[in-house]
């Protein structure tokens, strides 16, 4: 019994530093509420640590096959830890500032995380269920935790109802594929459907239904209309946090699902996923040309990345499961630094959010500048940047599986995001700010060390990808 529950324990460390926030928040004085922060992120460099014990350990299923312990798990596991305890991190003088300094915040940051790592581990679709429940109610809570703030209770209030609708949908599709193969775990769902070739309509609907779901999650288009009024009134370390944290574990979680479950309607999902990729990544660049707002802007742009992920999906082959997990990899350091310098520009209420406001930054604050115009130059795709090699591998891996007319829509999709990003670039080296403009204020150290690490491992990763694609390549899923 014990050896079930070793490899499960950076989820323990997750849900225990949770705890011991929550009972240590009453008597915490208010000047001290900024520890509840550092334990956070204790809480989730130690349970990365204590994955690394597990990453050459044999593949094996635990909980009467619940629970999945192999590379792919683990690998999305250290991405999700170091996610969060990046986002406690740059939340600490962010709360501060907005007088929402308080530790149910930070034990709602590692619950959260606690829903994405078992959505990544779940190999059976009531695990994965209730992973998404936990990651769902914790950024319900985080979107609306300014509670002063009108905006931040619409996106909250907004997000929620939708995600309801999202959860109805993941519940019928569970039901109908439960009902068609008489199970829901992963490998049984897959051996019923092998043996049942004659029957597939009923497992055909629940399918569709967990595609709208995960939809949801992803923010694919046409279930994306919630994302850009949430992240938008959303605190902006929530933001930066539900940018890269639940569109990871949501392609996590639909990855092993589609592999492991239902690889005999690979032709199904795939013609689908096809269609979704294409209408995701064109309407979240073409949207987003016309935003002035940066974070409404991301938005959009996180948006369109879901479509360019999908990509990877739809060639169904192992180089496109390392590009999908290698790009996610650059996609959090891209988000992640560019939302730590919005954050940091930005003042009192998340005011100074608009491309008027970042004009003539490049002036006053060189170094903020130049690392959110690397972030831009990776996003849009620029050679010698992380975000570069990563569509290289994405669009490589379809077109090695015949895909040729996605693949072109998506590099003109990349070419037209050039616009938008390069226009933020404009405003901060080519415009004068406004007479009344205020000078940014100074950047926290913890704050600037994520952004230079953020810089940094962009380059690095668009100039030696080797390792990480590497990394990215063990952790793929055996097709069936």
């Amino acid at each position: 019994m014990a050896a079930e529950y070793l490899p499960v324990l950076p989820l323990i460390l997750l849900v225990a530093g949770g705890l011991v926030i929550l009972l240590l928040e009453p008597f915490t004085a208010p000047a001290r509420k900024s520890r509840m922060g550092q334990i956070a992120v204790l809480s989730t460099f130690t349970a990365a640590y204590s994955l690394s014990f597990f990453w050459n350990a044999p593949e094996r299923e635990l909980f009467h096959g619940m629970l999945a312990v192999d590379r792919f798990g683990i690998f999305f596991q250290w991405l999700f830890l170091v996610i969060t305890g990046i986002c406690a991190l740059i939340s600490l003088r962010f709360n501060e500032r907005e007088n929402m300094n308080r530790g149910e915040y930070y034990a709602l940051l590692l619950f959260a995380c606690s829903g994405m790592v078992l959505m990544a581990a779940s190999a059976d679709l009531i695990l994965t269920f209730l992973g998404i429940e936990i990651l769902s109610i914790a950024t319900y809570i985080l979107a609306g935790f300014k509670r002063a703030d009108l905006r931040s209770n619409e996106s909250a209030l907004k997000y929620f109802i939708l995600g309801s609708f999202a959860t109805a949908f993941l519940l019928y599709g569970i039901a109908l594929l439960y009902g068609s193969t008489g199970s829901t775990n992963y490998r049984a769902i897959q051996e019923a459907l092998a043996a049942r070739l004659s029957m597939p309509g009923p497992a055909l609907a629940g399918l569709g239904l967990l595609l709208v779901g995960f939809g949801f999650k992803l923010a694919t288009v046409p279930f994306h209309a919630w994302a850009p009024d949430v992240y938008e009134g959303a605190p902006s370390p929530v933001t930066a946090f539900m940018l890269v944290g639940p569109k990871a574990a949501g392609f996590a979680a639909l990855i092993r699902v589609l592999i492991q479950a239902v690889p005999i309607l690979a032709n199904d999902w795939r013609s689908v996923l096809w269609l979704v990729a294409i209408l995701t990544m064109t309407l979240g660049n073409t949207v987003a040309v016309r935003q002035t707002n940066i974070k409404r802007m991301l938005a959009y742009s996180a948006i369109a990345q879901a479509g360019y992920l999908l990509v990877g999906i739809v060639a169904h082959n192992p180089a496109g499961q390392a590009a999908v997990a290698f790009y996610l990899m650059v996609y959090t350091l891209m988000n992640l630094g560019a939302m730590s310098v919005v954050l940091s520009l930005s003042r009192q209420g998340d005011a100074r959010v608009h491309l008027e406001d970042y004009a003539g930054l490049a002036r006053s604050a060189p170094v903020p500048a130049a690392a959110l115009s690397l972030f831009l130059i990776s996003l849009a795709g620029i050679p010698l940047t992380g975000g570069f090699i990563g569509k290289f591998y994405l669009f490589g891996a379809a077109l090695s599986e015949g895909f040729i007319g996605l693949v072109v829509i998506a590099v003109l999709n990349s070419v037209l995001s050039v616009y938008y990003y390069f226009r933020v670039m404009v405003y901060m080296y080519m415009r004068e700010p406004a007479d009344t403009q205020e000078p940014p204020a100074t950047i926290p150290a913890p704050v600037m060390a994520v952004i230079l690490i953020a810089a940094a491992g962009i380059l690095v990763l668009g100039v030696f990808p080797g390792p990480a694609m590497n990394l990215a390549a063990g952790s793929a899923l055996a097709l069936k």
